[in-house]
């Protein structure tokens, strides 16, 4: 196994993982950025077809390189894989791609990052990830009958996955909610399952979402006043695993003019089909479940790292109880705007700069 030594090892070389690097490189810190994808930009590209953003191009720019579209256009998810990819190449950031990440281990005073045929001892880890690693589906799809075709939002593409037949979308939040939408639209009978989250009162794509909702809510309220420093951003913090925040870009009403029928929680399954709260039992052809994530942290071995839920105990991304590992993506990491592109920016700079202090106080 190769085996080398770098002061520090960013994981992950998506918008967080980059800013980091960014800010690292400005100041002379030798660092590597490892890539589980082939390309910079992949986790972006090889999500479902037609997912545009949605903040404006305006705020979907990292630090020293503006994104080149037009101010208030929404990019689409492989537009902004190809920025990332363009960014990096810019600033000639040291990413390798193809690079899987396996074990995170201690070694002496420092850290050993390993994986197929690689390991890298390193002073400093930064994990660049997102909370929302591994797919979550209920224990019950298992029993649903084989003849369903069943994919999770991270698996879905476009409705040329879908089986003939009926489509039941499990999970109301904004990836169900577009995903339903466009299922019916290609002519499937589309139920839309789960709770009502809350929309937003306009359409982001008018002159009022463009001009007032873009700068007063994502600029003013997620990024500067729903923050861990604030008593309402406090208060607005998840005490636990991440839920869905309120339907953005497919409100209520487009959804029913869609086309999509919206039915009670999906709560197991009896004879091979599904089962609602109400009673109510659906013949299918195909499953889309928008049920979330699981973290996905689990080849982090260093146990001071989580705490008693499983979560990274940490202050704004800087591990609590283990110095030299810090974490930026995650979900209100230290703000709403935190998994944002403007939000996930600033995070990162903050990291770059807890990563800098350790340096020069370990070169004192």
């Amino acid at each position: 196994m190769r085996e080398e030594k770098i002061q520090t090892v960013i994981i992950g070389a998506g918008q967080s993982g980059l800013s980091v690097g960014y800010h690292l490189a400005r100041n002379g810190v030798p660092f590597v950025i490892l890539e589980a994808n082939q390309r910079v930009g992949d986790t972006w590209r090889k999500r479902w077809d037609s997912l545009r953003l949605f903040t404006p191009a305006r705020y979907d720019g990292l630090v020293g390189m503006p994104f080149p579209a037009a101010s208030t256009s929404f990019p689409t998810k492989d537009a902004m894989g190809d920025y990332l990819e363009a960014y990096a190449k810019h600033f000639k950031l040291p990413v390798r791609t193809g690079v899987t990440v396996t074990r995170l281990t201690k070694r002496g005073t420092g850290f050993l990052v390993s994986g197929d045929g690689f390991a890298i001892e390193a002073e400093n880890v930064v994990v660049a990830m997102s909370d929302f690693q591994q797919p979550k589906v209920p224990g019950f799809a298992k029993d649903l009958d084989p003849s369903v075709v069943q994919l999770h939002s991270r698996e879905y593409r476009n409705p040329a996955q879908l089986a003939k037949g009926a489509v039941l979308v499990v999970g109301a939040g904004n990836s169900g909610a577009e995903i339903a939408v466009e299922a019916a639209r290609n002519g499937h009978r589309t139920w839309l399952s789960g709770r009502d989250p809350g929309h937003i009162p306009f359409r982001i794509e008018s002159v009022m979402g463009r001009y007032v909702f873009a700068p007063i809510v994502l600029r003013f309220v997620f990024h500067r006043l729903l923050t861990l420093d604030t008593p309402m951003g406090r208060k607005a913090h998840p005490v636990g695993p991440a839920r869905g925040g309120p339907l953005i870009r497919t409100r209520p009403k487009e959804i029913k003019a869609g086309g999509v029928e919206r039915v009670a929680k999906t709560v197991g399954v009896e004879g091979g089909r599904v089962v609602l709260e109400d009673g109510q039992r659906l013949d299918v052809g195909t499953v889309v479940w928008c049920t979330g994530f699981h973290a996905g942290f689990s080849w982090i071995e260093l146990p001071a790292v989580f705490g008693p839920d499983g979560r990274p105990v940490h202050k704004r991304g800087v591990a609590a109880n283990e110095p030299g590992i810090y974490f930026t993506g995650l979900h209100f990491l230290y703000a709403m705007s935190s998994t944002m592109i403007h939000g996930a920016a600033r995070d990162a700079e903050y990291i770059a700069k807890a990563v800098l202090r350790r340096a020069q106080r370990k070169a004192a």
